[in-house]
C-alpha cells in the first residue's frame, strides 16, 4: 500500500491525571506468551509501555466490576483486547493521523496509541461513561471526543479511519467517510462472516474505493481478522453522513439502500 500523506498536528495536552491502580493479582497481563506475539507483528514495548499496559488492564477491570465496561474476562484481555487492536498496524504509515470510531473504552485506539507513539490517534464514542474510563488512562499521542460520529463534522481531516464492532459494514462506511482524508483510508476491523458483505457492497456514493482485504489471524485461537482497505478518491459528497435513523434504514450501498 502506498505511503498517505501525513500533516503535522498538536493534540491537545491530557489534562487528566494518570491512574495508578493496583495490578491485577489473579493473573500477569504480559505472560510469556506476550512478548512472542507482539515480535511475530514487529512491535517491542519499553518498560514503561509495559508498565501502562499493566496499568490500564488493572484499572479496567476495577472499573469494570461496576460499571460494565467489557465483557471480555481478565485472563484474556492481552490476546482479545490489545493484540486484537494492533493486528493491523502495519496498515497504518508512519506518522498518521488515525481516527477510531465507537472506541468504547478505548479499542483500537488505545492499544494502537501506546504501541505506536508514531501516531496520532483520537478515539471517538459517544458515551461518557466509556470516555470517562479512557479520560483515566492518557497517552502523549491520544485524543478523545465525546460526540455522536454523524453529528461531529469533521471532514477530509485523519489518513486512517477505523473501528471495531462499530456496526454493519455499510453503516461503519458511512460514519467513517467524512473525517477520512483524499488519498487517506477506511480500514473496518471485521470478521471472517464479513467477507461476503465486504465484496458486494459498492462504497462509490461515499467516494470510497475498496482496494484490497487484507486478513491477520489471532494467535492462540486462530481467529480469522479482515481488513478491507477503502481508499477515499474524491471528497465525501456534503449530504454524508445522513440522520442515524435514515443511516440505519437505507445503509448505503447494500440493496435497497441508497445509492
Amino acid at each position: 500500500m502506498p505511503p498517505l500523506r501525513s500533516e503535522e498536528s498538536r493534540l491537545p495536552s491530557p489534562s487528566y491525571p494518570l491512574v495508578i491502580a493496583p495490578f491485577l493479582s489473579s493473573y500477569d497481563v504480559l505472560d510469556p506468551r506476550t512478548d512472542p506475539w507482539l515480535a511475530a507483528l514487529s512491535i517491542t514495548l519499553d518498560a514503561d509501555q509495559k508498565m501502562r499496559l499493566e496499568q490500564f488492564a488493572a484499572e479496567l477491570y476495577r472499573v469494570n466490576a461496576y460499571s460494565n465496561l467489557t465483557r471480555i474476562p481478565p485472563e484474556e484481555f492481552i490476546l482479545r483486547h490489545f493484540l486484537d487492536s494492533v493486528l493491523f498496524h502495519d496498515l497504518i504509515p508512519h506518522g498518521s493521523l488515525v481516527l477510531d470510531i465507537g472506541t468504547g473504552p478505548g479499542f483500537p485506539a488505545w492499544p494502537l496509541a501506546l504501541a505506536r507513539p508514531d501516531l496520532k490517534v483520537t478515539a471517538v464514542d459517544s458515551s461518557g461513561k466509556m470516555l470517562g474510563f479512557l479520560r483515566s488512562q492518557p497517552l502523549p499521542n491520544l485524543a478523545v471526543e465525546e460526540v455522536r460520529a454523524e453529528e461531529w463534522g469533521v471532514r477530509e481531516t485523519f489518513d486512517v479511519v477505523t473501528g471495531r464492532a462499530l456496526a454493519p459494514l455499510a453503516i461503519q462506511l458511512e460514519l467513517s467517510a467524512q473525517p477520512c482524508k483524499v488519498g487517506g483510508c477506511v480500514i473496518p476491523m471485521r470478521t471472517e462472516s464479513d467477507l461476503p458483505t465486504i465484496e458486494a457492497l459498492d462504497a462509490s456514493a461515499l467516494s470510497l474505493e475498496l482496494e484490497s482485504i487484507e486478513r491477520r489471524v489471532l494467535p492462540e485461537i486462530d481467529a480469522l481478522r479482515v481488513f478491507p482497505i477503502y481508499r477515499k478518491t474524491k471528497p465525501t459528497p456534503k449530504q454524508y453522513p445522513r440522520k442515524w435513523a435514515e443511516i440505519r434504514k437505507r445503509p448505503v450501498g447494500e440493496p435497497g439502500g441508497k445509492t
